[in-house]
Parts: C-alpha cells; sequence; structure tokens
C-alpha cells in the first residue's frame, strides 16, 4: 500500500486512494466541487508545498544551479516542525494505506514533489 506521487490531472489508477494536493494554490479555472472528479485531488494540503518566496524565486530562472539552490531551500522549509511531522505520518500511513500526493508540474525532476520523494524515501516510507 504504498505512496504514489503523481501530476495532479492525471487519469487516477485504481486503487490509488485519497489524492493529496500538495500545491500551493488550486487549479485555476476549476470550480471547487470539481477537484476530485476532474482528478486534480481529494484534499488540499498547501503546507507541503514550497512557499510562495520560493515558487517566485525559483520561476524566474530555472537553471540547474537555480534548481539545486531551489531543492536546498525547499528541504530547508520541510524541515520546519509542521513540515517535518507531516511527512513524518505519510511515511508511518504508507505502510498501511493508499494515498497518493502531487503537484501540478509536467517534468516531476523538476519538481518539488521530487524532493517529496526524496524526503519520503529517507523517512522509510513505502513508495511506488
Amino acid at each position: 500500500m504504498p505512496i504514489r506521487i503523481v501530476r495532479l490531472g492525471s487519469p487516477r489508477i485504481r486503487g490509488e486512494g485519497v489524492r493529496i494536493g500538495t500545491v500551493r494554490l488550486p487549479p485555476r479555472g476549476v470550480p471547487k466541487e470539481r477537484f476530485a472528479e476532474d482528478d486534480w485531488y481529494d484534499v488540499w494540503l498547501p503546507n507541503l508545498a514550497p512557499s510562495r518566496a520560493l515558487m517566485h524565486e525559483f520561476r524566474s530562472s530555472a537553471s540547474p544551479d537555480r534548481w539545486k539552490q531551489f531543492a536546498r531551500k525547499f528541504r530547508a522549509e520541510m524541515n520546519r516542525p509542521e513540515a517535518a511531522r507531516l511527512l513524518d505520518v505519510f511515511a508511518a500511513m504508507s505502510h498501511d494505506s493508499d494515498f497518493a500526493i502531487g503537484c501540478y508540474c509536467e517534468d516531476e525532476s523538476q519538481c518539488h514533489r521530487s524532493i517529496l520523494r526524496r524526503l519520503l524515501e529517507e523517512r522509510h516510507a513505502a513508495l511506488r
């Protein structure tokens, strides 16, 4: 029953479980009542999204060096107690529950969800 890391808005797979949106903002132009129906997310959890300041800083330049800076700063944000506790809970739940976490980005390698994946691996989460 591992955690699935997904791109929000992509079709759900059978048995995926609850889909959690770890994004700062809800999808634009989508009515709230359509979020789950349209495969965005069932629950919105912006606590595991990059801060607005960090998102703005990274969007201004996406070079490999800037990505490394973003990753370092996002990890620091996720080391704060409120985020770290959520990651600990998800890691523990991954051994008994089906659920998915995700973001909108097309390329996971340049998305905070790749960092969330590593943070969960470090906590010995079961990942798909």
